[in-house]
């Protein structure tokens, strides 16, 4: 098996915020930035030490893959962390997705329950594994092109596997375009970059309370 090369061309515009308070700060992450940074040191820049650079204490408290956007939340405090990892080990956090898919769904809506493992000849894909974890992703249809060949969904994954999207619409038949990872060259051809956005993020905030809802401009 020859490993896969990871380039990394990490954008250079600031982050843009889209909430702040005394306990959590969340951001519109671009496309092509990573979340937390990995062993090589060029992957240092990212969106985690880029807050801590400018506020001090920010703590991880999830991930979107390097190519996808949209809503990233971290936390000022170590409470305010745990809490919050607590409400996403129990599935008490609500998110939805937007992606743009190659060609046109037989269904306007449905769910897609497939488990999905590592797959051990391309790390780090993943696959559909009938020995796996088990995977749900609920979709809806948003907008269709017949003559462009593509659909744009929106997406509400109810577990949280790695590339859990991206495996369960390229299983269905429907990659995401711009997907190097899993998409047919046409599919991947079709955009530049991938096209998976994190629309909304919702949680109990831990020192209110109330029911929070964020939200994050798409740009494709």
């Amino acid at each position: 098996m020859t490993p896969r090369i990871f380039t990394y061309r990490p954008p250079a515009a600031a982050l843009e915020i889209i909430f702040q308070d005394d306990a959590y700060l969340a951001i519109n992450k671009p496309s092509g930035l990573l979340s937390n940074p990995g062993r090589d040191p060029v992957t240092h820049d990212c969106a985690l030490t880029r807050l801590q650079a400018r506020f001090g204490e920010i703590h991880l408290v999830h991930r979107l893959d390097c190519d996808t956007s949209g809503v990233l939340v971290f936390a000022k405090t170590k409470a305010a962390e745990s809490a919050l990892k607590k409400q996403l080990q129990y599935r008490q956090v609500a998110k939805t997705y937007e992606a743009l898919v190659w060609g046109l769904l037989a269904q306007p809506e449905g769910r897609i329950e497939l488990p999905i493992g590592p797959n051990p000849d391309d790390r780090p894909l993943q696959q559909i594994d009938q020995s796996g974890k088990a995977a749900v992703t609920d979709y809806r249809l948003l907008q269709a092109d017949g003559a462009a060949h593509w659909s744009r969904l929106s997406l509400a994954p109810q577990t949280g596997r790695t590339h859990q999207l991206r495996v369960h619409l390229n299983a269905l038949g429907h990659p995401i375009l711009g997907d190097a990872f899993y998409a047919h060259p046409e599919a991947l051809a079709m955009h530049s970059r991938l096209c998976l956005h994190a629309l909304t993020f919702s949680f109990e905030h831990f020192a209110t309370g109330q029911s929070l809802t964020l939200s994050a401009r798409n740009d494709f």
